[in-house]
């Protein structure tokens, strides 16, 4: 069978390959399952005619993100649509095949996944679902999911819980699905409380406090919080919630005389109230100022990722902080 997962929110898709990937016989799951990231035409072709090796089910997973990223006919010829399309279609019954493309909401608008093209229309005849982030305004949706996943996890929250746990993690799935997991382990098979939440979970507000100082320009005060985060937290964990929450502001800020804060807060998937109080914070600090520390950052983030820093990971990032 043919599956197209595609959309924002990789958590989802994750799941659902799981659930894909938990049928498999777990003592030939090395030959049984396989990942492919945007094979070359040839490759494509030759996955697509795979044969399980064993009894049973065959589950194959192919990124093909790329796919979508080529200016011409998606980056294959007439004569190759028609043979994937072909392949697709006679592919083995026993052969699962998903193809996964996530698309980066906080990417450029060019990098989003294009449902015009060629190869988009093939995969979508098949079992085609698209997955989409809730935004972060809409509370009420949020709140039902965490209680979903804390019922999958045979964990009881209180309600009150719930709002807490939304309002001090954010509205990261793959996040919130982890803070869940720990308090599971934390209060056994008791209910989760409110304070249960404030006591072992994840709190961003400290993090968006930290920003805020740091973008005022008080750095003396922004460092001192700093040494308090990476204290429970690892420096990357911290570049990517900095990283996430500058590209939201330089976004209000290079736009905010352009568009209405309606408009910005529905590019943006937030409340208008949060770009409301964006726009007032944000009314003194240059554009400049803001994209000169999210550079500063990223190097600072390929430095520690590739090995290349001199410093350890959480002098690195302090580093960039203070340039």
């Amino acid at each position: 069978m043919i599956y197209f997962f595609y959309g924002d929110e990789e958590f989802d898709i994750s799941n659902e390959i799981k659930k894909l990937k938990s049928k498999l016989d777990k003592n030939f799951l090395e030959m049984s399952y396989k990942e492919f990231d945007n094979p070359k035409f040839p490759d494509l072709m030759f996955v697509i005619s795979s044969q399980p090796m064993m009894f049973g089910k065959m589950l194959i997973v192919i990124g093909c993100a790329d796919y979508f990223k080529s200016s011409k006919n998606d980056g294959f010829d007439d004569k190759q649509m028609k043979q994937f399309e072909n392949a697709l279609e006679n592919a083995n019954e026993n052969v699962d095949i998903v193809f996964r493309a996530y698309n980066n909401p906080d990417a450029k608008k060019k990098s989003a996944i294009d449902k015009r093209k060629k190869i988009f229309k093939i995969l979508s005849k098949f079992n085609a679902h698209e997955f989409n982030r809730i935004p972060s305004y809409k509370t009420a949706e949020l709140e039902t999911r965490i209680k979903q996943m804390a019922k999958n996890k045979n964990l009881k929250i209180m309600p009150d819980a719930v709002t807490r746990l939304l309002f001090q993690v954010g509205s990261n799935l793959r996040m919130l699905d982890s803070e869940l997991e720990k308090l599971a382990v934390f209060v056994k098979d008791k209910p989760a409380t409110k304070e249960n939440v404030k006591e072992i979970c994840v709190n961003n507000e400290d993090l968006f406090s930290f920003v805020d100082m740091l973008i005022a320009g008080d750095k003396a005060q922004a460092l001192e919080q700093y040494k308090k985060l990476v204290m429970t937290r690892y420096p990357l964990s911290i570049l990517a919630t900095l990283q996430s929450t500058l590209h939201s502001k330089i976004f209000i800020k290079a736009n905010s005389s352009r568009y209405s804060q309606d408009d910005l807060a529905k590019m943006l998937g937030i409340h208008p109230y949060r770009v409301k109080l964006e726009v007032q914070k944000l009314k003194n600090t240059s554009l400049k100022d803001l994209v000169k520390l999210k550079e500063n950052l990223t190097q600072s983030e390929y430095k520690i990722k590739t090995g290349k820093s001199v410093l350890p990971p959480e002098r690195e990032v302090e580093y960039a902080l203070l340039q």
